[in-house]
């Protein structure tokens, strides 16, 4: 496993980092423990030491499993990660009921690196009132937190202010070769490595979607490199940035988790020649003009029960397969949550970390299913 060194106190950061957002499941949604342990088990004896959670992973659920997982290694020996999601915080006394809760739920005493979760503007100004730094702040001084930063979505600007205005330890932004431009992950890159702040990634295949291109962007990659898979590029993508301290993956398959060691295992950055390679690729993939969706499922709790996620990944697989039986079939699967049940209503666009005009691209995808019929 190839490491990284945190500055700050020497920490050895393993460059692959353990995200426990979409581990497996069962059939009724709750997560499969018995294969999500086999997964750390995995991940943890090939040198992994950075696990990653949040409050509203798995319905809360994700982070009672992840410290009951860890559990039987030495807490010296792995870095746990936890996040403070403002946006369901009703009063500033929320803040410190919800992080004492977390302390908790995963059963430890101190968390090794703590962010103020998904800001953007508005939740920036949320935690400016409330003091929330200023609280996190303490929880650092007491050793209760030992690193302190934040993970972020929006735009460079937004984020050069909230460097400028604490003492961070790190951020965590979308980075991959998509949102590159996409997003303007390269100025919000650079903005962090300016101001000499460690630089976790979160979504460097963006949810999934960058794992599998169109088949002429893959025979691009294939003819490179054969014997890798096409989620391994967007991996040393990310990987190959040199402030860059931990790459985040959220594995739910020990094909996955396999996949990610061995790429992460004598690492070796993209070459120029292979980063030439990536960019034919890109261009191929973005002439598709898929919908830009993560499945983060920040929007599942839409007023009109519509399966937004699901929605937006049946329409981007009729985008690379062009098949339309396939995607009025899979559409069908979602009975009344489909994307005809939308309203309109607009609750789900403060939500997307994406910024994705949601109503209107569901609109879209009726409109097109229809045509289809």
């Amino acid at each position: 496993m190839e490491y990284r060194t945190y500055k700050k106190n020497g920490n050895k950061v393993s460059l692959l980092g353990f995200g426990a957002m979409r581990l497996p499941t069962l059939e009724n949604g709750e997560i499969d423990e018995e294969r999500a342990q086999k997964l750390i088990d995995l991940a943890y004896d090939s040198g992994v030491n950075y696990y990653d959670t949040a409050y509203m992973y798995h319905d809360g659920k994700s982070q009672s499993f992840l410290g009951k997982a860890l559990k039987k290694y030495d807490r010296e020996s792995y870095f746990i990660t936890n996040k403070m999601p403002v946006w369901m915080c009703d009063t500033k006394e929320d803040v410190d009921r919800i992080f004492n809760e977390q302390l908790k739920l995963c059963g430890v005493e101190y968390f090794d690196y703590y962010l103020i979760h998904s800001l953007d503007s508005d939740k920036w100004d949320k935690c400016l009132e409330w003091n929330v730094y200023e609280y996190l702040d303490e929880k650092r001084k007491q050793g209760i937190i030992r690193n302190l930063g934040f993970s972020f979505h929006h735009t460079p600007d937004v984020l050069e202010r909230i460097v400028n205005a604490k003492q961070w330890d790190f951020a965590q932004i979308q980075l991959n070769y998509l949102d590159w431009e996409y997003q303007d992950a390269k100025t919000q890159y650079e903005i962090l490595e300016k101001n000499s702040i460690p630089c976790i990634v979160m979504e460097p295949v963006h949810g999934g979607a960058l794992a599998k291109l169109p088949d002429e962007a893959e025979s691009v990659l294939k003819e490179v490199k054969p014997e890798n898979s096409i989620a391994s590029w967007a991996i040393r993508y990310c990987a190959s940035f040199p402030n860059v301290l931990t790459v985040l993956s959220g594995m739910s398959t020990e094909e996955q988790v396999v996949d990610n060691l061995k790429t992460m295992t004598n690492f070796e950055k993209l070459s120029d020649k292979e980063q030439e390679v990536l960019q034919q690729a890109l261009h191929i993939y973005k002439s598709t003009t898929l919908i830009p969706c993560t499945n983060c499922k920040y929007c599942i709790d839409c007023p009109a029960n519509v399966n937004i996620p699901e929605v937006f990944r049946f329409y981007n697989d009729y985008k690379f397969n062009g098949n339309p039986q396939w995607l009025l079939y899979n559409l069908s699967t979602l009975g009344d949550r489909g994307s005809e049940n939308c309203v309109g209503c607009g609750a789900c666009l403060e939500k997307c970390p994406q910024k994705i005009n949601i109503p209107e691209q569901l609109s879209k995808i009726t409109e097109l299913a229809n045509s289809l019929k």
